[in-house]
C-alpha cells in the first residue's frame, strides 16, 4: 500500500470524523501514529490512540493530508492555511473555490461519505481539483478504507450525490417505514411489522451485492414474473412511485445547491 504520509482530520470528533479516523485505522491505511484529529471543547476518549488538538492550524501544518470534516455552517469559523497540502473536504455545499480561498492550497478534493463508513460500507464519490498526480490515488485509498469509492468529472454531480446517496441509510428507512405502517395497519403487531420491514431492506442489499445484477433487471424479472410482487410494482408504478422518488432527490439536490449558493452570498465570499 501506497504511503499516504500524516493525515489530519479537522472535525475529527464528529460522527463522520470519527468514523473516518476508526476506518483508516482498521484498514491499516493510516496508523494511528500519523493521524491526528481535532476537537471543538472536549477531548473524546476514542481509544484510537490517535493525536488530538485544538488548534486546527496546528494540526495542518503537521499533515499532509488535511480532511475538513465540520458542519457546513461552521465552516465561516474555520480559520485553516494549508498551502501545498492536499485538502479534502467532505462538508456538503461547500464549494472548490472556498476551500481554496480559505486554506491557500490549490490541492482539493470534494468527497461525500455516508453515515455506512462508520461500518467501513459507505459508497463514497468525490471530485478532484489538482494537478498533482498522486492526489486521485490518495484520495482513492483513504475512501476504500470506509467502502467504496467512484471518482466524478464535474462538481455539481457531488451535489446531487450530497441528495442521493448522502442519505446514507434514510431513504431506504423511510420506505421500511411505510411498509411497517401498513403492516401495522392490517393488524400486525409492531414489534414483527418492525422486524419484517428492516429484514427486507437488509436482505434486498445483501441479495443485490451478492447476485451483482442491476437494479433494472432485478425489477424486470420480478415484473416478468406476474406474480404477487409483480402487481405491487404495477401498482406502485401507475401510483406514481417513481414520480415521488424523483420529486424527493430533487427536492434534496436544490437543498444542497442552496447551501452552496449560501457560501457564496453569505460570509464565505
Amino acid at each position: 500500500m501506497a504511503d499516504i504520509g500524516r493525515v489530519g482530520i479537522v472535525g475529527g470528533s464528529g460522527w463522520l470524523g470519527s468514523a473516518i479516523a476508526k476506518a483508516l485505522i482498521g484498514s491499516d491505511t493510516v496508523p494511528a501514529e500519523r493521524l491526528t484529529c481535532s476537537y471543538r471543547t472536549r477531548k473524546p476518549d476514542s481509544g484510537l490512540g490517535v493525536s488530538w488538538t485544538q488548534d486546527n492550524q496546528k494540526l495542518a501544518e503537521n499533515s499532509d493530508v488535511v480532511i475538513l470534516s465540520v458542519r457546513p455552517d461552521d465552516w465561516s469559523g474555520i480559520d485553516i492555511s494549508a498551502p501545498g497540502k492536499l485538502v479534502i473536504s467532505v462538508m456538503a455545499g461547500i464549494s472548490v473555490d472556498s476551500i481554496k480561498r480559505k486554506t491557500g492550497s490549490v490541492r482539493i478534493a470534494r468527497a461525500l461519505p455516508n453515515a455506512a463508513a462508520e461500518v467501513g460500507q459507505s459508497y463514497t464519490p468525490f471530485f478532484l481539483a489538482s494537478s498533482n498526480p498522486n492526489d486521485r490515488g490518495t484520495v482513492e485509498a483513504l475512501f476504500r478504507s470506509c467502502g467504496m469509492v467512484d471518482s466524478v468529472f464535474r462538481e455539481e454531480h457531488i451535489d446531487y450525490f450530497t441528495a442521493m446517496t448522502g442519505s446514507g441509510e434514510a431513504f431506504p428507512a423511510f420506505l421500511a417505514e411505510a411498509m411497517m405502517n401498513d403492516a401495522i395497519a392490517r393488524g400486525l403487531p409492531m414489534e414483527i411489522a418492525l422486524r419484517a420491514a428492516q429484514q427486507v431492506i437488509i436482505d434486498a442489499g445483501r441479495l443485490q451485492e451478492y447476485h451483482r445484477a442491476s437494479p433494472a433487471d432485478t425489477v424486470k424479472s420480478f415484473v416478468d414474473y406476474d406474480g404477487t410482487t409483480s402487481a405491487g410494482i404495477v401498482a406502485m408504478r401507475e401510483n406514481g412511485f417513481e414520480s415521488v422518488i424523483r420529486s424527493g432527490l430533487d427536492a434534496a439536490f436544490r437543498k444542497a445547491q442552496a447551501l452552496t449558493i449560501k457560501q457564496v452570498g453569505g460570509h464565505d465570499r
